[in-house]
């Protein structure tokens, strides 16, 4: 992923390089333990043109030299590609092209020096979890079974899942009378619960994933929700045909519905403004910021203390 801060055709970044730009830094987004794209030591005009002894130097987040470093690979053309992206290899990436220009009559030389920066920065996939919203139909509010069945059905909703290491957390519900044009008053409970990916055991599923977990534990946790709603979809028919007796809870009728919550690990978060090309994605905490736990936004360190990217504390 790829942003300029300026006008650029996106069209023109391509075959995994991204192009620099004199006039303004590029952000470059790579995600965790992957490699990055590379990084080219000039922009788009000066690569379609011949350049006399041109010499390349790159420099790090720190400032180091980058060549003889294990963890890039520098081309002889000048294009960087950084490996095993880590969120602490964050920062600007700047590059000092040199190269000459001869005259052609008098055969002249010019030494010509450009800068290129990339600020470049680790991301992952945000974790997703899914708020579930159902009603059911109850004889009153005041009865005891309300909430014995709400307990039982988070117990059955835990067992059609469990085998995909989630489970329902945050189960609640309220009771609540309603007034109807056509059947006077009637009661109904309204019963939200969270499908969380992370039961007891999924770090042991994690450790079968060469690197990072988020792909497999959001495809697991998406099987969920649609296992859950195709279980309500059911529900209705279980209820009345293979009941014997009518039960005194009674689904009500399309009312369940399903929403994503994005949450993102320690050290990572969202923002739509700095980071508008990669607005899902769950970017490092910047210098200054940090985030402690699984929230979507990077908290300001009262004291900007914290001078690394990926911090937890500040």
């Amino acid at each position: 992923r790829a942003e300029s801060k300026g006008e650029q055709s996106f069209d023109l970044i391509g075959k995994n390089e991204i192009y620099g730009d004199t006039r303004h830094e590029v952000n470059v987004y790579v995600k965790v333990f992957t490699n990055s794209p590379f990084l080219v030591c000039m922009d788009l005009a000066l690569s379609q043109e011949r350049i006399i002894d041109p010499n390349y130097l790159w420099t790090g987040p720190d400032g180091t030299d980058l060549v003889g470093q294990r963890y890039v690979n520098l081309t002889e053309t000048g294009k960087l590609m950084v490996m095993g992206f880590r969120e602490s290899m964050s920062g600007a990436y700047t590059c000092t092209l040199s190269h000459k220009i001869v005259e052609t009559t008098t055969q002249e030389e010019t030494e010509v020096v450009e800068a290129y920066k990339f600020m470049v920065y680790a991301y992952r996939e945000a974790d997703h979890a899914y708020q579930v919203s159902v009603r059911f139909s109850t004889a009153r509010c005041k009865l005891k079974s309300n909430a014995l069945f709400v307990e039982e059905l988070s117990k059955v909703l835990n067992s059609t899942i469990s085998y995909l290491t989630c489970h329902i957390t945050e189960s609640s519900y309220k009771c609540h009378s309603i007034r109807t044009p056509k059947n006077g008053v009637q009661y109904e409970l309204f019963v939200n619960f969270l499908v969380n990916p992370f039961a007891p055991g999924w770090e042991e599923v994690c450790h079968k994933v060469p690197y990072d977990c988020e792909d497999v534990t959001n495809r697991r946790v998406r099987q969920a929700a649609e296992h859950i709603g195709k279980f309500f979809h059911q529900l209705r028919r279980i209820l009345n045909y293979e009941f014997h007796t009518v039960p005194a809870v009674q689904y009500v009728d399309n009312s369940f519905s399903i929403t994503p919550i994005d949450s993102c690990r320690p050290g990572f978060g969202k923002n739509h403004h700095t980071h508008q090309n990669c607005a899902s994605c769950c970017v490092v905490c910047g210098p200054g910021t940090y985030s402690p736990n699984n929230e979507v936004m990077c908290r300001t360190c009262a004291r900007p203390q914290a001078r690394m990217y990926g911090a937890k504390s500040c």
